[in-house]
């Protein structure tokens, strides 16, 4: 009787557990539809396949690591990362649903890289791409490509991809690091870094990784 009565509550849970699970609104459904209590659908900024808008500076989700899109709602939602659109959105997915949304973009195909990422011995005079491969060691600057990889294609979960990113958005980050406005990232860095450019190092960075990319980057698409 005992025994009946536990697989009996066990069943009961585990169908409330089912149900819960059923109510939760899937990565997928909050980035093309939004939540019940407002969010708005994330591709409406971020585009149908994740890929980004060049024109207003809205980066690109898909192929980025889940734990770093995951990392980055959460700092958004407790306000370590400033960004008055990004803020009330975060704040309103629970941690559940945030895993959700970055795992779904995750998923997602990152648009094909043309030209064959970095120069291997780029010009001098092309600061964008010098300190992408090379850096600036006098100033104590790493290339970038030792922590973003070869065409800052990303590596692991703490490196996110530049490749494709709009130059906008690269440059509103420097600037945001610099600035105090972003957390510094893995080991600490990027606030040292970016505190080391110049807005012309910035610009030039940015430019260069924009370029790596010939996907399409529109809106809605």
């Amino acid at each position: 009787m005992l025994a009946a009565t536990a697989c009996m509550a066990a069943a009961m849970a585990f169908a409330t557990a089912g149900a819960f699970a059923e109510d939760a609104p899937s990565g997928r459904a909050i980035a093309t539809q939004g939540t019940a209590n407002g969010v708005p659908a994330c591709v409406g900024c971020h585009g149908a396949q994740g890929q980004g808008n060049t024109a207003a500076g809205f980066p690109r989700l898909a192929g980025v690591g889940a734990d770093y899109l995951s990392a980055q709602l959460a700092a958004f939602a407790d306000g370590r990362r400033q960004n008055s659109v990004m803020q009330p959105i975060a704040r309103n997915l629970s941690p559940d649903e945030r895993t959700s949304v970055s795992t779904y973009f995750s998923g997602l195909p990152s648009p094909s890289t043309v030209g064959g990422g970095d120069a291997a011995e780029p010009s001098p005079s092309d600061t964008g791409a010098w300190l992408a491969v090379r850096g600036r060691w006098g100033q104590g600057l790493p290339a970038c490509a030792q922590c973003h990889g070869p065409g800052g294609t990303g590596v692991g979960g703490l490196f996110p991809p530049l490749a494709g990113q709009p130059a906008a958005y690269i440059e509103a980050q420097l600037h945001d690091w610099k600035d105090g406005k972003r957390p510094p990232g893995a080991l600490a860095l990027m606030s040292v870094i970016a505190s080391k450019l110049s807005d012309a190092d910035m610009a030039a960075v940015a430019k260069h990784y924009a370029q790596q990319t010939g996907a399409d980057t529109s809106a809605g698409k």
